[in-house]
């Protein structure tokens, strides 16, 4: 809603003025009485607002983004007050230092609250040369928080490099032999696919992903080691066991169950496709 004020004459303005001085001084007297000592704003205040506050040694932060004043919130176990008559000692998030850094060649600065109420509270800080790399490491940093997330939730483990693609590529083409319907070929497709994984590995490593990829695949037969999938890094040894390399249970389930769906959502759109087809 957008208001409209008409100013006529001087003492007109100096009355605003005064009343607007008065009401600052209001909310200031609110702030401090609480016990406060820092402000942080959202929406921001002008430049006689931020003078009085510096007059009475009430320092503040004046523009502060939605998502930024929630999470510093979060941060100082603090509320977010949206009128000064609801402001109440209770309501004020705690820490221990609030500063102000200045780095790289552009003099860019930061505000920096260390010391938070919620010690749990972590910021990362990602710098790079350009804005491809900084997007590549927020990437990476967000696929390792959700590897730990996945452990967290549950801590079963499966070998990485493909070697449990492969083992359970074994185990689903011999269970295949063993269905005597039509079945089995649906099987056996499953059990195709699930050595796309394994192929896709090798061929981003650099190496021949048929050759690598049957060799593992009868050395998990013949040796009976489930633990054998692509030496990614070169190391000469395919044990993924002895690499350390391992996925979580959880999202590896995850995958399986995703791309079984979609494969089930394209072939249900494919039988309606030619159902419709052979009506015409």
């Amino acid at each position: 809603m957008k208001y409209k004020l008409d100013i006529m004459s001087v003492e007109e303005y100096k009355k605003l003025q005064d009343y607007e001085k008065e009401k600052f001084t209001d909310m200031i007297k609110r702030v401090k009485d609480t016990g406060a000592n820092l402000v942080i704003c959202q929406w921001g205040f002008d430049d006689e607002a931020n003078h009085l506050l510096m007059q009475n040694e009430l320092p503040a932060v004046r523009w502060v983004g939605g998502p930024e004043i929630e999470l510093i919130a979060i941060a100082t176990h603090g509320r977010i007050v949206p009128r000064f008559e609801d402001l109440t000692a209770a309501k004020l998030g705690k820490a221990g230092l609030v500063r102000e850094l200045t780095f790289g060649t552009t003099r860019d600065k930061m505000l920096v609250i260390e010391e938070c109420a919620n010690t749990k509270t972590v910021t990362i800080f990602v710098r790079g040369s350009n804005k491809m790399i900084v997007d590549e490491a927020k990437r990476a940093l967000h696929d390792s928080i959700c590897a730990v997330r996945n452990l967290i939730k549950d801590n079963r483990v499966v070998y990485g490099g493909g070697a449990a693609d492969i083992s359970s590529s074994i185990a689903v083409a011999k269970a295949a032999d063993e269905i005597p319907s039509i079945e089995q070929y649906a099987m056996r497709a499953f059990a195709s696919a699930l050595d796309s994984i394994p192929l896709a590995l090798a061929e981003n490593s650099g190496l021949s992903p048929i050759e690598t990829l049957t060799e593992v695949k009868s050395r998990q037969v013949n040796e009976g080691l489930s633990t054998l999938g692509i030496d990614c890094l070169g190391k000469g040894n395919p044990d993924m066991k002895d690499q350390f390399v391992y996925d979580p249970l959880i999202s590896k389930r995850q995958q399986y169950l995703l791309a079984t769906q979609l494969v089930r959502a394209v072939l249900k759109i494919d039988d309606v496709i030619i159902a419709g087809q052979t009506e015409d």
